[in-house]
């Protein structure tokens, strides 16, 4: 099963949904028609009941080179609506991406610049190759990382953005890897192995613990764990207990069987 797009493929396979950003030419750089098409790809992928993770990858050498070119020339003559505007459908589709009900990993076989910092930060993991660079190159130009900021803060701290977002300096996928910003690092002919690896493990586990997982994370994660942290989790942990997929996981693995998700 597959949608029709104009600057990306979505193909859903089974389990797996894969949403390809497709203009090798430009560096796979967005423009509001790219980020109108990615809100759609995830929303359609995150909706498909068949899909239990989500893969976004890119064609050509590089994985995404930020903003278009032609829409920066179009951006320069907007007034400051226009630019809250179109900013905020930028907003929207990282805040779908990141709050897709299904796990997501990013597929990173090329270089990574700007915005597209923003696209692999809001994926819940990160598959890099060993050659691609990165880079948050806005002070360059007089701008500021401050859309894509949210989720690249979450991924690689206060302290390596201190640093990269200040000097913009282009840094290694070894680099990367070391502030957490990506998860493996590999070569390029074993990329596709180690996000088959991720995706096991991922359609492998209960949808619905899976899907609890990701809000259990947003919910916890910088808070202060005082006693409404512990009493959420404490309700969590009992929901989810009583729930039709807990019950069945856990009875799954007292009889030494599959559970129902993996039967069949």
């Amino acid at each position: 099963m597959s949608s029709t797009f104009t600057k990306l493929n979505l193909a859903i396979d089974g389990a797996v949904a894969r949403i390809w950003l497709d203009q090798p030419d430009a560096r796979n750089a967005f423009d509001d028609v790219v980020i109108a098409e990615l809100t759609q790809a995830f929303l359609e992928a995150g909706a498909a009941p068949q899909v239990k993770a989500v893969v976004l990858g890119a064609n050509g050498p590089a994985f995404c080179a930020g903003a278009n070119l032609n829409w920066m020339r179009r951006m320069a003559d907007y007034t400051r609506d226009e630019n809250l505007a179109d900013a905020g459908k930028l907003a929207d589709m990282l805040r779908t991406i990141a709050e897709c009900p299904k796990p997501t990993i990013a597929r990173v076989q090329g270089d990574v610049y700007a915005g597209g910092m923003g696209l692999v930060a809001a994926c819940d993991m990160a598959v890099s190759v060993d050659t691609a660079w990165y880079c948050l190159s806005e002070v360059k130009i007089g701008l500021v990382p401050a859309t894509i900021s949210p989720y690249v803060l979450r991924a690689m701290g206060p302290r390596a953005s201190q640093r990269y977002f200040l000097t913009a300096e282009r840094f290694t996928a070894a680099e990367a890897h070391r502030i957490g910003f990506v998860h493996e690092v590999v070569a390029a002919d074993a990329l596709d192995a180690k996000v088959d690896e991720l995706l096991k493990a991922l359609t492998g586990a209960s949808p619905a613990a899976v899907r609890a997982c990701k809000q259990l994370i947003a919910d916890v994660a910088g808070r202060e764990i005082d006693s409404a942290l512990i009493a959420k989790t404490v309700e969590g942990i009992a929901d989810i207990r009583a729930s039709d997929e807990g019950r069945e996981g856990v009875q799954a693995f007292l009889q030494k069987r599959k559970p129902s998700w993996l039967a069949g």
